[in-house]
């Protein structure tokens, strides 16, 4: 197979200094090409990446590591290693590529840490799920702070994190690592995310682009039949504000390949968009095996070598976890496939970032003698985030629990620590692989919380996350009928590959809470017991057999693993000690058969009289109760803004209840008639904003230009002039307060340095 070479012009590397440009002509091929690998150490027979087992790479460590080494993959979070010595043993390897190398040039070191630095005894916090609950990129902000100083500490550079993807299918396995279902939400969180990291002096890595979250069916690695106006106007935008507004060093390349072509191999999304249009100068990594896959799962590559050629020429710089593919560049250069000069354009940039690192000049002299990855700080943030991401789906007055009098704690997921954490935690991903070694951090249960808040309760699990035996639930109803109150702690368990019900391969064909635990709850609350149902899980369920029944729980609460305080925070939630205030970042589906379904749909996405089937979600994106209640008003915009402009509004938000609380202010816009179809409801802004009983405060919004655009007939991307309402309710589905406005003038085509983000300003009294 003969490859075409593209492209390699200066403008494709901005901002190379000229020491790296002396490195880079100093460099034999051999020197260049270990620039763009990693070597992972400590991979042996581990299972953490997909079809790791299968991909382990012979060649030996110090044979790999002659000519130098782009990437040390994973030292911290392969298997359980005390964090103090294997920093001394890292400090002493990077000073060996600096002395027994002719370079002298050090490692980057990377690392997962989408739920806190994947280490032994490292804080793990709320999944994303749970930070777009929250809808708090401030405290999202300050907890990748957290984590990048962690990383930092312990000579880590750059972290895998965080996941772009939108929700599409809740089928979808890595909807785990996901924080919504809206691009707006995704992207201002997750550059939140990118920002805090960064600011801790580590590199994040936007993953997965893009498309990935469209796989078919739901399942991982499946193909995408996404069309070109999805994915810019759903999939691309959050990587678009990372990059932009966030300033990211690094992406990571979807598996996906989208209608045909694998997305490790297209220049047109990872070198003409992101780099020529996007304005993006860090460096692209791959997908942990991706450059292979295109010969093994793919099929458009002859051989390793040609499976390489594709990637780089593409647009990967760096071939992870290790050198599977890209050391056969060489036989590509020598036969004269591929001009060097591609390698060269991918060498200055990895060099360009480790420049950018302090990497260059770095002594390795004084390890850490003393690390604390799990500090005051991790952990008051991880139950601020807990606090806030938990969603108070149904309340019949049970709650908060004033006196509760005998309390019974049942269900598989209740006396759980794992069931607290996602599918990238330390514990689910690594940890699983060595039974008997202790979690290394404190994470209590549900079940502990509880009897620590209220003195001691009854237990019982009454059956298995998964499975089919149903032999402990009649223990389980004995225990709730000799008690006052039942809380059910239902759910998931986050793994790898088959081992769990939600994460990474972990796909689902149904909807259905898993094993037998709909019955155990069913049961439960026949014996007239007030239930309270909590739900621990990675993904939404259908649970309108509980919601909407009058038969069903008296409370339900969804939690999307709350991480390492997630128990305390459950506790005082539950006891009234704080106040709910999550919304829902995903629609709560009515069945699997409904999906894949986004609220973002147009009108004939919804229920209509020329189907029998109804898709609409039984709960709603933005719903969430609280325990005080909220009024919204006085919704005033600018009645006409000329297409291209930002136009203001302005609502007035009232806490009226008797209790303190967090409204999350949500602003959407509703176009009747356009170029091309629009959704029926589209958040353009939103606010969370914590009020005293009675207190008011006034939300102002400066509403750029690009969150009412879209993609029109010939792919451009637009504000069309016409006529938009706007909304604000306490949910996609509901409205408290409209208004129109008017759209002059000219279609405007979007610019690069047209804004992005709202601005947000909350005036109280």
């Amino acid at each position: 197979m003969t490859i075409q070479n593209t492209d390699v012009g200066s403008a494709l590397t901005p901002g190379i200094s000229d020491r790296v440009q002396a490195l880079v002509a100093e460099m034999t091929l051999d020197e260049k090409l270990a620039q763009l690998v990693g070597y992972w150490v400590d991979q042996g027979d581990e299972v953490v990446a997909p079809l790791s087992g299968e991909k382990v790479t012979s060649t030996d460590y110090v044979d790999a590591t002659t000519h130098g080494l782009g990437h040390l993959t994973r030292v911290y979070g392969t298997r359980p290693v005390d964090p103090v010595e294997r920093a001394a043993w890292l400090w002493g390897e990077q000073r060996r590529l600096k002395t027994e190398t002719r370079l002298g040039i050090p490692a980057l070191v990377h690392e997962e840490c989408l739920t806190g630095f994947a280490a032994w005894k490292a804080a793990t916090f709320p999944t994303p799920l749970a930070w777009g609950a929250s809808f708090d990129p401030e405290a999202v902000e300050l907890m990748a702070s957290a984590i990048g100083r962690s990383m930092r500490d312990v000579g880590v550079h750059q972290g895998l994190a965080p996941v772009l993807d939108v929700i599409r299918d809740p089928r979808w396995g890595r909807v785990d690592e996901c924080i919504a279902e809206d691009p707006y939400v995704v992207g201002t969180i997750g550059t939140a995310y990118v920002r805090g990291l960064q600011a801790a002096g580590v590199h994040a890595t936007l993953k997965h682009f893009v498309g990935y979250s469209a796989s078919q069916a739901g399942r991982n690695h499946a193909p995408v039949h996404a069309g070109p106006r999805e994915l810019q106007d759903v999939f691309l935008p959050p990587f678009e504000m990372a990059v932009r507004d966030g300033g990211v060093r690094s992406v990571m390349n979807s598996y996906a390949e989208i209608d045909g072509v694998p997305v490790a191999s297209t220049p047109e999304l990872l070198t003409d968009l992101l780099r020529r249009r996007w304005g993006f100068d860090g460096t692209v990594v791959s997908d942990y095996f991706a450059v292979e896959f295109l010969r093994s799962m793919h099929g458009v590559a002859g051989s390793l070598g040609e499976a390489a050629q594709l990637a780089l020429e593409a647009g990967i710089d760096v071939e992870l976890p290790g050198p599977d593919a890209y050391p056969h560049l060489a036989e590509r250069v020598a036969s004269g496939d591929l001009l060097e000069a591609v390698v060269d354009r991918a060498v200055a940039r990895v060099l360009a970032e480790k420049e950018d690192l302090g990497l260059l000049d770095a002594d390795f002299d004084n390890a850490p003698t003393a690390v604390d990855l799990d500090d005051a700080e991790h952990r008051a943030l991880a139950y601020r985030l807990a606090i806030e991401s938990a969603v108070l789906l149904r309340n019949d007055g049970v709650l908060p629990l004033a006196a509760p009098g005998r309390i019974a704690v049942l269900g598989p997921n209740a006396d759980s620590a794992e069931a607290l954490m996602g599918c990238y935690s330390f514990a689910n991903h690594v940890l699983a692989h060595h039974p008997g070694t202790p979690m290394g951090f404190e994470i209590p249960t549900v079940r502990e919380a509880l009897s620590e808040r209220f003195g001691d309760v009854t237990f019982s699990e009454g059956c298995a996350v998964e499975g089919d035996d149903g032999s402990g639930i009649a223990a389980a109803v004995e225990v709730a009928q000799a008690a006052d109150v039942a809380i059910v702690v239902v759910g998931d368990r986050a793994g790898l590959f088959g081992r769990g019900t939600v994460g990474e391969g972990n796909d689902a064909d149904s909807l259905e809470l898993p094993g037998l635990q709909r019955r155990l709850v069913e049961e439960v609350v026949a014996t007239g017991t007030p239930v309270i149902m909590v739900l621990l899980t990675g993904r939404p369920y259908a649970i309108g057999w509980a919601l909407d029944e009058a038969s069903g729980p008296a409370a339900i609460v969804q939690a999307f693993f709350p991480g390492e305080e997630g128990g305390p925070a459950l506790a005082a939630l539950l006891a009234g000690d704080a106040t709910p205030s999550g919304r829902l970042p995903v629609s709560l589906p009515r069945a699997a058969g409904a999906q894949p379904y986004s609220y973002l749909h147009p009108l004939l996405g919804g229920p209509s009289g020329v189907t029998s089937t109804d898709p609409t979600p039984v709960r709603p994106f933005g719903f969430g109760l609280s325990y005080t209640t909220f009024r919204r008003e006085g919704l005033a915009v600018d009645g006409e803004v000329r297409a291209g402009d930002a136009f203001s509004a302005r609502v007035r938000v009232t806490n009226t209840g008797e209790r303190r609380g967090a409204d999350v202010v949500q602003l959407y816009a509703h176009r009747a008639v356009a170029s091309v179809t629009r959704p029926v409801a589209q958040l353009v802004a939103y606010a969370r904003v914590e009020l005293e009983p009675g207190e008011s405060a006034d939300v102002r919004f400066t509403v750029p230009a690009s969150r009412l655009a879209y993609s029109d007939r010939a792919l451009r991307r637009v504000v069309e002039p016409g006529e938009v309402e706007l909304r604000v309710g306490p949910s996609c589905a509901d409205t408290d307060a409209a208004a129109p406005l008017h759209i002059t003038g000219p279609t405007y085509e979007l610019r690069p340095e047209d804004a992005r983000v709202v601005g947000i300003e909350v005036v109280r009294g």
